[in-house]
């Protein structure tokens, strides 16, 4: 946009060899004579104009989400930027004196008409005011004439009548100068009593619509068009009754079709159609969420998928961000290959194979696999940066929890002889892209040692025990929807497993000590699940065998034969206690 409007100011430029006026220097002072004696008139000249300058406003809702008035936040933030960025004094003076932009009448090509009533009324209070004053002197200090007392009391009355009038137009600047239209408007939201009045928004508006005459001014004088364009951002992160209430904010402010205004809503139209299907104030109206996007957003842009180029300039960009990765430790020892350990000369291969190790070889040892770590992730040479999403914030969560992976496996000497940083990212990315399916094969996994303990059993892959006990996760999915919806592309995953990172029992039982990024109550839930839906088969490992059912009876019925004891057949059943 910023370029478009370069392209088109150089375009206009040489087209109608008019260079934009600025409110600055000599231009400000130039802006408030205009603003006091004279109209801004729309002619065919200025609709003709293409040159074009965006004024760009950020508004973050999840910073106004605890409040009940989040449309008057937007509000708000549009009134406080724009009194910023043209000044408060142009703006008070427009709004006791300036005169909104009127439509050219013929072929006139005047873009500025004198405004006759402010100087009639202006220059009839100067003159009361002179002949005022001219009055009162005369009567004070002219001989023969100091004691009429009729030309004192008209002197005086005359001046200050006169200076009173002034001295009001005065007072209004200064006082729409002290008090902004952001401070209005929130005097007025905090008002119960006034927020209940029918009055209430068409109040709101009136304060939009000079906003905008302004605006409009503002582009008369500056000879090109003014857009302002506004950010929104974090709403869905707000309650439905909020997003609502933006969304008639926006409709309320593109009410006029000519407003100067661009909306660009960041949004995740999956979690903002369901808001506006909950909220109770939408029934009958917004019954179906997409369809009342339809009807709001006018240029849908759905961001295309990110490019591989841009995707590892992304993924570098954040490995730039982190401040552990201690880029001047790397380069004064990755250079040199020795660290001064005690006194004695050690180089980093050494560390390696050293059994014990202090805590700065431990650190010295961390930052070159995480080095190594962050390098597989964003080369391209390498597969594992088609398994991380396009979202930044995800690239982001990568990022920050392998440097602390690979920290606590050294800690806990994990990681010096078995696993590689290239490991390490890629079960960080897993963890991250599939919970709900790593997580279940690792229920399996656990499910399986627990019955039956092989040495065998440790060299599996993982994608073989997935293939094996899929159906049954999938038999859950209606009870597992929201954790299934948490995993990214399954095909990805089996790519993932089978083919590119095929690990082991073994290697995920390493893992799984250092794992941080995987929310442990996923798993604890499959497994719940699971045992119940093993417990419903005949020939599940879960239940019983009959030779064990057997020996139960028989302590049962021992346990209960000997006194002070009490089992499940007790008469009182609140103290009933059962040992198997």
């Amino acid at each position: 946009m910023l370029k478009e409007s370069v392209q088109r100011e150089e375009e206009e430029l040489r087209k109608s060899h008019q260079k934009p006026r600025r409110p600055e220097g000599w231009g400000y002072f130039r802006l408030l004579w205009y603003l006091l004696f004279y109209q801004p008139v729309i002619t065919e000249v200025h609709l003709r104009r293409e040159n074009i300058q965006f004024l760009f406003i950020r508004f973050s809702a999840w910073q106004y989400a605890g409040s009940d008035k989040l449309w008057a936040g937007l509000v708000t933030t549009l009134c406080q930027s724009i009194r910023k960025h043209f000044g408060a004094l142009p703006l008070s003076f427009y709004h006791v004196m300036g005169k909104r932009p009127r439509f050219a009448s013929g072929f006139s090509q005047d873009e500025w008409l004198l405004n006759k009533r402010t100087c009639l009324s202006l220059g009839g209070l100067v003159f009361v005011l002179v002949a005022g004053v001219s009055l009162l002197s005369v009567a004070i200090f002219v001989p023969g004439i100091k004691d009429s007392s009729a030309l004192k009391v008209i002197g005086s009355a005359t001046t200050g009548l006169s200076g009173s009038g002034i001295l009001v137009t005065v007072f209004s600047v200064v006082k729409n100068m002290v008090i902004s239209q952001k401070q209005k408007i929130e005097k007025m939201t905090d008002s119960e009593k006034f927020s209940s009045h029918l009055g209430f928004m068409s109040q709101v508006k009136k304060e939009i619509e000079m906003l905008t005459s302004f605006v409009y001014y503002m582009e008369i004088f500056e000879r090109r068009r003014l857009r302002i364009v506004l950010e929104i951002t974090s709403l869905d992160m707000c309650y439905p009754e909020r997003v609502v209430g933006v969304l008639n904010a926006i409709n309320t402010l593109l009410s006029d079709t000519n407003a100067p205004f661009i909306f660009i809503l960041v949004i995740d139209p999956s979690i903002i159609a369901p808001c506006l299907e909950q909220t109770s104030c939408m029934k009958g109206m917004a019954d179906n969420g997409y369809l009342f996007l339809n009807r709001t957003v006018t240029l849908p842009f759905s961001i295309p998928e990110m490019g591989t180029k841009s995707k590892l300039q992304h993924l570098q960009d954040a490995v730039q961000s982190r401040e552990d990765l201690m880029y001047k430790i790397i380069t004064k020892n990755m250079e040199r290959g020795v660290r001064n350990v005690k006194g004695k000369m050690i180089k980093l291969v050494d560390m390696e194979t050293s059994s014990e190790m202090d805590q700065s070889q431990i650190d010295a040892q961390a930052v070159r696999y995480i080095h190594e770590a962050f390098h597989a992730l964003h080369n391209d040479t390498d597969c594992l940066y088609k398994y991380i999403p396009d979202s930044i914030i995800q690239m982001k969560r990568v990022v920050n929890t392998i440097p602390i992976t690979i920290r606590l496996m050294l800690q806990q000497n994990i990681m010096r002889h078995t696993m590689s940083p290239r490991s390490v990212a890629a079960w960080v990315v897993m963890a991250n892209q599939w919970p709900c399916r790593l997580s279940w094969v690792l229920q399996c996994l656990e499910d399986r040692q627990q019955i039956q303990p092989t040495e065998e059993f440790r060299n599996q892959s993982l994608w073989g025990i997935f293939v094996e006990n899929c159906k049954e996760l999938y038999s859950m999915h209606k009870v597992l929807q929201n954790i299934l919806a948490l995993d990214g592309d399954p095909e990805l995953f089996g790519n993932f497993l089978s083919n590119d990172f095929p690990f082991t029992v073994q290697e995920a039982n390493t893992f799984l000590k250092s794992t941080i990024n995987l929310d442990h109550s996923i798993r604890h839930k499959l497994g719940l699940l699971r045992g119940v839906n093993s417990l419903n088969k005949p020939n599940s490992p879960y239940l019983p065998s009959t030779h064990c059912s057997e020996l139960i009876r028989a302590c049962i019925e021992e346990i209960g034969e000997k006194p002070g004891c009490t089992s499940g057949h007790s008469q009182n059943p609140e103290k009933t206690t059962t040992k198997h």
